[in-house]
């Protein structure tokens, strides 16, 4: 396994990779790795002939320094994890060498997609992302992207931008992995106290119940939301941000129930703020 730590080093490293192997998968992460990116790097190893890995805390998607001095970081164990899964290379730079003149002016604005839900609570936060995988695609050059369904609004977006902005590469959604009790893996679970870590299930509870809700006939989506949000209030050590039907293509808020919704789901648990969602087949 390789690692570089340099733009020129991964763009050469990529290029090479591709040349001796053929198709080359990319999985981007800000590190701490957790079974949830080992699932993406597990589907990227069984797909393409050479897998890279980057590790990246970005400023520029926080919209809080505070958020930022927290994140957890282990280079180490992530790196031994890198090189069980079968990664070829392994990226990860400093912030001086991915923005080496400060924070970017030019930055890449998906749009009032990323002014909604999560967008509309952390302003900023996706035009962050958004450029930082743009940033990455450019320097990996022809890829497969894996990016998991938990974020899935950045899953919508990363698409979104690949699409528009015609970047050579096909991005790959997948399936959300779960602790044994229905929390989603997140690099944030660790932030949770122990009574926290108990509580933080009620947003799979909470899509559990709102996904029941909406197959059980219903065809209003403020039923749903509702049923969502309820769940939600049982459980004192949670605040809610929102809890939404959405289309799974376009984010807004469907007509009605058919052609098979996304529930999106945000809340504060303790002093650490948790996404998930859940996908609703008709």
């Amino acid at each position: 396994m390789e690692l570089v730590s340099t733009r020129e080093g991964f763009a050469k490293a990529a290029s090479a990779a591709r040349a001796a192997g053929g198709r080359l998968g990319l999985v981007p992460t800000m590190g701490s790795l957790h079974a949830g990116h080992l699932s993406l790097l597990q589907q990227a190893v069984s797909q393409c002939e050479a897998v890279a890995l980057t590790i990246f805390v970005n400023p520029i998607q926080f919209t809080s320094s505070e958020d930022l001095a927290r994140y957890p970081s282990d280079l180490e164990r992530d790196l031994e994890l890198a090189r069980g899964a079968g990664v070829a290379v392994v990226f990860a730079p400093s912030v001086a060498e991915m923005y080496p003149h400060g924070e970017p002016e030019t930055r890449v604005e998906p749009g009032p997609i990323a002014d909604r839900l999560e967008g509309a609570s952390r302003p900023g936060h996706f035009s962050g992302v958004a450029t930082v995988v743009t940033k990455l695609l450019s320097l990996s050059g022809p890829c497969r992207a894996y990016f998991g369904e938990k974020d899935f609004q950045q899953l919508v977006i990363v698409r979104r931008v690949v699409g528009d902005l015609d970047i050579d590469a096909e991005v790959v959604g997948c399936p959300t992995v779960r602790e044994a009790d229905g929390l989603a893996c997140s690099s944030r679970n660790r932030r949770l106290a122990s009574e926290d870590r108990q509580a933080a299930t009620v947003l799979f509870r909470a899509l559990t119940q709102g996904r029941a809700v909406a197959v059980g006939g219903t065809r209003d989506a403020a039923q749903v939301e509702e049923a969502m949000a309820a769940v939600v209030r049982t459980e004192p050590r949670a605040k809610l941000d929102y809890a939404k039907v959405v289309d799974p293509y376009t984010l807004e808020s469907p007509p009605d129930l058919g052609g098979g919704p996304r529930l999106l789901i945000s809340a504060e648990v303790g002093a650490v703020r948790l996404i998930d969602n859940m996908g609703v087949e008709q």
